[in-house]
């Protein structure tokens, strides 16, 4: 009897594989709640009132396709030149590099072209060559405003990158940075909005790895 006893009175011991379930299920869970709250974010993001004009738009680099910007860089670059022709700004940064090797054009240079046909003057336009990532478009294109005197700014880009955009924006303390959004009617949004939830994620790890030194 007192073995028995024994044996009702002690814990259950829970298997690994269950333990490493219910961490997998909470993890899951979780992820789920971070990934609904950040598309949720994301879908709120709109373009600023843009009342006063700014000193200079920058327009975030997207993909190239050979020589020509892609269908949905056209899509920033058409609404960046909808924006100034209303005179909300009166200079324009190009950014973003090359997209490979054999390509002849960085993503800035093709997008200066574009401008420049569309009847933007060349000298308003400034190339900034050498982002590969929106954190660098807008951290050498902060240099830029910085060598030139420009305190304003305008961030072009697609309305889902518009959170990210302003969130590091801030973080690399933009006075008070403006968006100018557009909605694409190119891009496959089933694929880009899931992403761009990935994208935040990660930069989010990136913004907490640099304030603490690590990058």
């Amino acid at each position: 009897m007192s073995e028995q006893r024994a044996l009702l009175s002690s814990p259950r011991k829970r298997s690994p594989l269950k333990l490493a379930f219910y961490g997998l299920a909470v993890i899951v869970f979780l992820g789920c709640l971070w990934g609904g709250y950040v598309w949720w974010k994301m879908d709120r993001t709109q373009s600023s009132n843009l009342d006063a004009p700014s000193d200079v738009a920058i327009i975030l680099g997207a993909s190239m396709w050979g020589d020509s910007p892609s269908p949905g860089l056209k899509e920033r670059l058409d609404e960046a030149l909808r924006l100034y022709q209303e005179k909300k700004f009166s200079h324009i940064i190009v950014s973003g590099g090359l997209d490979r090797p054999e390509y002849k054009y960085t993503e800035a240079e093709g997008m200066r072209m574009y401008l420049v046909a569309h009847g933007i003057p060349e000298t308003s336009v400034v190339l900034e060559n050498k982002a590969r990532s929106t954190y660098e478009n807008l951290l050498f294109s902060q240099e830029i405003m910085k060598e030139r005197g420009w305190t304003s700014a305008v961030i072009v880009t697609h309305q889902y990158h518009g959170m990210r955009s302003k969130n590091i924006a801030d973080f690399l303390k933009y006075n008070h940075p403006q968006l100018g959004l557009t909605e694409s009617r190119t891009l496959q949004m089933k694929y880009h909005k899931p992403r761009e939830v990935l994208a935040y994620t990660k930069w989010k790890v990136d913004e907490l790895l640099i304030r603490l030194g690590w990058k």
